[in-house]
């Protein structure tokens, strides 16, 4: 059974009773994905830019957004309009199946892993998950790979506060470690 098709059988109805919500629409439900990279200053040639957006479109199936700096900031030596990173934002059926994806594949996959932080969901209801390679991702093969980067993947949440947030990733299968 797909993911969504669960959430809405089951996952929904478990999550109302637990959070004692009287009405259904209230209950949390994934609302967006974004991947994002940024592009940090010791990688300046051009190439690093055309690697990442390759990876992004390879892992998200959509055309990446490139970010650029708001302001400049001598310190880190930007100057206003330079592309500091790229970003995905995934909805709808795509952010379904990369997040099934993400839980049922990518994780298993990583190296060493034994599980996430429930610290990384904000007050918010939001988690915020950082990967430093992307080699874990399906689509990505290792013989292809020039330039390893990390990247960086947020779920947001129609939940109110971190307790929501935290049982609605429980509850779709998010690996959190034991304490």
């Amino acid at each position: 059974m797909k993911l969504k098709e669960r959430y809405q059988k089951e996952i929904a109805p478990a999550l109302q009773t637990e959070l004692g919500l009287v009405n259904a629409i209230s209950v949390p439900r994934p609302k967006a994905i974004t991947i994002s990279v940024g592009l940090s200053q010791k990688h300046k040639d051009s190439r690093i830019a055309e690697i990442v957006e390759k990876t992004l479109t390879r892992i998200s199936g959509q055309k990446p957004v490139t970010t650029k700096a708001k302001k400049s900031i001598a310190g880190f030596k930007i100057r206003e309009g330079m592309i500091v990173g790229m970003r995905v934002t995934l909805r709808g059926k795509r952010m379904w199946d990369f997040l099934e994806k993400l839980l049922v594949i990518t994780f298993p996959r990583i190296r060493d892993f034994r599980g996430i932080s429930p610290k990384l969901i904000d007050a918010g209801g939001n988690i915020s998950v950082g990967f430093s390679e992307f080699l874990p991702f399906p689509e990505i093969s290792p013989d292809e790979v020039e330039r390893v980067h990390g990247l960086q993947v947020t779920v947001t949440t129609t939940a109110k506060d971190r307790k929501a947030g935290l049982a609605l990733c429980k509850a779709l299968g998010f690996p959190f470690r034991d304490k």
